[in-house]
């Protein structure tokens, strides 16, 4: 008897049906808004520090450009037998033009050993020296030790020159202090050392002509920021009207320092230390002039600013 296999039956497999998923919960408009709110809230708080930062940032980078800008003059004294660059040329094909000197165009030949031959042009690019490094710049006497184009600009100065509906970033910022080197000799001189320009002011104030001469170096400074609305003839001229005898009330400026990082201005020292020096006077820190616009230093009140009294007494000594 054959016994019959048995079979389950079950039924026939349907196909899995997707249960309709839970829907799940979305925003509603006022928590999106309140979550967008929270985010402005926490960038508006965050975009200050964030500033901060970059302007701190860049008082750092300026303090470094001082420092090597300091070690550049130093090895150039040491190589030179102890003598100092002139702090300017003689001349400017013009005096009180913004025309640049370029290494051998002066008219004497000492104007070669000035620092740098450029006239700064805050109205236009037509003075090519200005922003473009390889007519002046890459010439002088430091570059070999500072062969570096940022070094001489702050990087917080923004200023720019347009030629031909051109813009170009200008290259300096740094000035160097007239009492050290001087203005370049005249032509025909019997000295071939630097002289204080003929400013009255000036004639009972030394111009240091050798490095070893400046006394204290801590307390003398070489290069400093100048204004982008100001910085000419790559010197910075201290007036010492009111010095002494000590006057207040005469006291005026004769170029303006810098003052990009918090109202405060960088300067290096013939002993090679730089500082962020805060200026105390709102009077010295105006509003830069329009684009394009030089600020006319002389119509500016300094009477009695401690400003104006620091920066004789880092710029030289009495004879």
């Amino acid at each position: 008897m054959k016994i019959q296999p048995k079979f389950e039956l079950s039924a026939p497999q349907r196909p899995a049906r997707n249960r309709p998923s839970q829907a799940s919960p979305g925003f509603t408009l006022i928590e999106l808004l309140v979550v967008i709110a929270i985010i402005a809230i926490l960038a508006a708080m965050l975009l200050p520090a964030l500033a901060n930062a970059k302007k701190k940032a860049q008082g750092i980078q300026c303090m470094n450009n001082h420092r090597q800008l300091a070690l550049a003059w130093r090895m150039y004294c040491d190589d030179s037998s102890d003598v100092v660059p002139y702090a300017s040329t003689y001349s400017a094909g013009s005096r009180g033009t913004a025309n640049s000197v370029l290494i051998g165009q002066g008219a004497t030949p000492a104007d070669d050993y000035a620092w740098l031959g450029i006239h700064m042009d805050v109205m236009s690019g037509g003075n090519r020296a200005s922003w473009d490094p390889t007519l002046d710049m890459q010439k002088r006497p430091l570059w070999k030790y500072a062969p570096n184009t940022g070094i001489y600009k702050c990087p917080s100065d923004t200023s720019q020159a347009s030629l031909n509906q051109v813009v170009h970033d200008r290259i300096l910022t740094m000035s160097m202090n007239l009492y050290v080197g001087g203005f370049a000799p005249a032509p025909g001189a019997s000295s071939q050392l630097g002289t204080d320009g003929g400013w009255t002011w000036a004639d009972n104030y030394k111009i240091f002509h050798k490095s070893s001469s400046i006394s204290p170096p801590s307390g003398i400074f070489i290069f400093l920021d100048m204004r982008q609305d100001t910085v000419n003839w790559s010197n910075f001229m201290s007036d010492m009207h009111g010095n002494n005898p000590t006057d207040p009330s005469q006291y005026q400026w004769g170029d303006l320092p810098g003052s990009y990082h918090n109202k405060g201005g960088g300067l290096s020292f013939c002993d090679g230390h730089a500082e962020l020096h805060k200026w105390l006077d709102s009077r010295t820190c105006p509003a830069l002039a329009p684009n394009g616009t030089a600020l006319n230093t002389s119509t500016l009140d300094a009477k009695g600013s401690q400003d104006v009294a620091w920066m004789q007494d880092k710029a030289s000594r009495l004879k």
